[in-house]
């Protein structure tokens, strides 16, 4: 059972850190390119043996980590437009999991991997086809998730296709924290145990 909350922290930290550059690039209009990376790679890993296969860049999970102490934990950092987002993004993955998209989503990732034989991960013909999957078929199932931040820098249409790129992202770790076992009510009941868990993982 430790084993399985450590996985599904690591899951949970893994949509956080995809929630947390949607709100740096929709603030200041640029990515951190490691991280951008990380958080994308997340969605071509369908077929890991370990969670932690998923989350192969472990020093970009550290904001992610770092985002659950503040989100959960007993402090004063508790920033409300995350938990917006994160709330969207829960609601999105429920209406994903419970329809048929599932083999149309496979399908499209399937088209990246074969568009990585000739760009890096991060190019923006790549993070296009990403946001371009999310907005055909994730965004689709709900409500949309309002972004908030720079008018001048949401209106270019790169920032945005970063953005939608990094909420494919949250909602595969979303995914991967409800295969996990992962429900909103752990985040209540056993947000301490959470909340541990990902201070041990940030002095590891």
């Amino acid at each position: 059972m430790n084993e399985q909350l450590n996985e599904r922290t690591m899951a949970f930290a893994g949509i956080l850190q995809a929630i947390g550059q949607v709100q740096h690039i929709a603030r200041h209009g640029n990515a951190d390119t490691d991280s951008l990376a990380a958080s994308l790679n997340t969605v071509l890993v369908t077929e890991a043996e370990t969670t932690s296969d998923v989350y192969a860049d472990k020093i970009a999970l550290r904001k992610g980590y770092q985002l659950i102490v503040n989100q959960l934990g007993d402090g004063k950092e508790k920033d409300v437009e995350v938990t917006r987002y994160l709330i969207g993004i829960l609601a999105l993955e429920r209406k994903l999991s419970r329809g048929n998209a599932m083999g149309i989503l496979a399908e499209r990732i399937n088209q990246v991997h074969r568009q990585l034989h000739h760009f890096a991960i991060t190019d923006e013909q790549v993070v296009a086809n990403f946001a371009g999957i999310y907005s055909d078929i994730i965004s689709t199932l709900g409500p949309k998730i309002q972004i908030a931040g720079n008018p001048e820098y949401l209106k270019q249409s790169q920032v945005q296709e970063k953005i939608r790129a990094l909420l494919l992202s949250a909602i595969r770790s979303a995914v991967l924290w409800r295969q996990l076992g992962g429900k909103r009510r752990h985040l209540v009941f056993a947000r301490k145990t959470i909340v541990e868990i990902a201070k041990k993982s940030l002095t590891l």
